[in-house]
């Protein structure tokens, strides 16, 4: 760069360019936030990773317009979700753990009066056909810039910004400048290490490898059923997954990476069909969780600071969750309105997000060996033995595979209840397996059917709302509130007795991450410190007092 050539700036540069920091820049640079995406490989990765975007991600990719195209990638609406236990593709399953296809639970949805589905369901697609939309999506995004073959190497940063040194595929050093940085650089993150944050846990507990094949005719061919994951019963610990595409598929198996894995396909599958491997990959369990999310101007993201076990697909929806809190946090900050604990609540709601994704991972992986254990060579026998192997794997992998398939509370029940941007009020229990629709302050706010059959998300805009169910407060305190902060807040008016009733009080103040701030009956008694509490400004009010939600109408305990 010649001398005297002035930086180049941006508010935000984000390392990484896998789900998360694409996800990330599409959220910024649609709130006004001026961001730069680099990417140290030259193109969006090559192979399948995750596999699956669960429901809560879907809402996500709702608000940004983007869910209907994220489906048009992946499984069709009415293939099954099922997943098996099996001796080879060309017999029978001996288990079968049904889910419902994303058509029968839209019919679920589209009939539950209580919020008791999110608004979206799940959807199965591969990260190498998911990136590649995002790329586009962001690409065409105001305010983000995206480079490829462009990595960071190191940073410093100072009281006005943080100064990133980077280098092009072609070896040319660059310096970039930008008021923040967010490293979205996996699990092997240069930011992370380049900060001085270690990682908590148990590293490197298994290893496996992941073998990589394209076939146009296998799915269409298996007998054993049509589903999504399919487990053997082989001395290996094989699990087969039919990506969204199902022409390509990922086997996790125990066996060394040199192993010629054509012959152990094919003896898998039954029957003759014809393949393509094309990548084996190395890879080990992680239980990790960063001690940090965050070092001044510096933040983490995704895969960065936490690692966990696929069971569950908690890894890129974690990180998903990641994005969407800290780009309307930044974004608030960067546009004047968001006081120092507005970036300070990241980590605060993030990282106990993160411990309990990570625990759960671990717990849900941790079922596997205990059906695992009652594997037998009498599993693939037509005898009184093999019959009787045979009922007691059903009946523990009923149990304990299905761990992995079902944490629905983790997905969408978590809360952010005891952060300092969230009104006091008695926490609600979130469960692993089991969602519960819970109006409270820090959780979610539950989707619901409105009486003209809108759902109240759609309604629901990228700034602060204050919903009103009954349409009579008196908000003039609190809009003149948050007028005075500069955060944008939408009223939202309209007689709604059906989900007052489900939710448990009629006023909401919403995040624009749909998060509820505070719950009451009627207009807040103190508008200027719930205001201040909500943008960050905690300093103006310390905390909204107890008075304030005690006199909401909702009662404490």
């Amino acid at each position: 760069m010649p001398v005297g050539t002035p930086l180049p700036s941006y508010d935000v540069i984000i390392a990484g360019a896998g789900p998360v920091g694409l996800t990330l820049a599409i959220d910024l640079g649609r709130r006004g936030v001026r961001c730069l995406l680099i990417e140290r490989s030259p193109t969006t990765l090559p192979y399948p990773k995750m596999d699956r975007s669960n429901a809560r991600t879907m809402e996500f990719y709702r608000r940004i317009g983007i869910a209907d195209r994220v489906r048009a990638l992946g499984y069709p609406a009415d293939n099954p979700m099922d997943v098996f236990l099996t001796t080879r593709l060309s017999d029978p399953p001996i288990a079968v753990l049904k889910y419902p296809s994303v058509a029968e639970r839209r019919k679920q949805i589209a009939e539950s009066p209580n919020g008791a589905w999110l608004l979206e369901p799940y959807q199965l697609v591969a990260q190498n056909k998911l990136e590649p939309l995002l790329k586009e999506v962001a690409e065409a995004t105001p305010n983000v810039s995206v480079r490829y073959g462009c990595g960071l190497e190191d940073f410093a940063q100072d009281d006005e910004g943080v100064t990133v040194q980077a280098r092009t595929a072609a070896g040319a050093p660059e310096e970039l400048r930008a008021g923040y940085l967010v490293g979205c650089d996996g699990g092997a993150s240069t930011v992370r290490k380049k900060a001085g944050i270690r990682l908590e846990g148990k590293g490197r507990i298994r290893k496996l490898v992941q073998v990589i094949f394209r076939s146009d005719e296998l799915y269409r061919k298996i007998v054993t059923g049509k589903g999504r994951h399919y487990n053997f019963v082989d001395t290996n610990a094989s699990t087969l997954i039919a990506q969204g595409c199902r022409t390509e598929f990922t086997l996790h198996t125990s066996l060394p990476a040199d192993t010629d894995f054509r012959p152990v396909i094919l003896d898998l599958i039954g029957f003759p069909c014809a393949f393509e491997i094309t990548h084996v990959i190395q890879w080990h369990h992680n239980l990790l969780l960063a001690e940090h999310y965050r070092d001044r101007r510096v933040f983490l993201a995704g895969d960065a600071v936490h690692l966990v076990i696929p069971s569950g697909g908690l890894g890129m929806n974690t990180g998903v969750g990641d994005a969407f809190d800290l780009a309307w946090k930044l974004a608030g900050t960067i546009h004047g309105w968001g006081g120092p604990a507005l970036l300070d609540g990241y980590e605060r709601e993030r990282r106990p997000i993160g411990r309990r994704n990570v625990d759960a991972a671990g717990w849900a992986a941790a079922g596997v060996p205990i059906w695992r254990a009652l594997v037998t060579p009498d599993a693939y026998e037509d005898t009184p033995a093999g019959a009787e192997v045979r009922a007691r794997l059903t009946a523990s992998f009923d149990v304990e595979h299905r761990r992995m398939h079902g944490m629905v509370g983790v997905e969408a029940g978590y809360s952010y209840a005891g952060s300092p941007l969230i009104a006091d009020e008695p926490v609600g229990e979130w469960e692993t397996s089991r969602y519960e629709p819970k109006a409270l302050p820090g959780a979610r706010i539950p989707h619901m059917w409105l009486d003209d059959g809108k759902a109240l998300q759609d309604i629901l805009g990228d700034d602060y709302t204050l919903l009103d169910l009954k349409g009579d407060a008196d908000t003039a305190a609190l809009e003149a509130a948050f007028r005075a902060r500069g955060a944008a807040l939408a009223v939202i008016r309209r007689d709604e007795p059906r989900v007052r009733g489900v939710y448990g009080a009629s006023v909401f103040l919403l995040r624009p991450d749909l998060h509820i701030v505070w719950r009451g009956d009627g207009a807040p008694s103190d508008a200027e410190g719930l205001a201040a509490l909500a943008t960050g400004w905690v300093g103006d009010r310390n905390r909204v007092s107890e008075r304030a939600v005690r006199t909401s109408g909702v009662p404490v305990s």
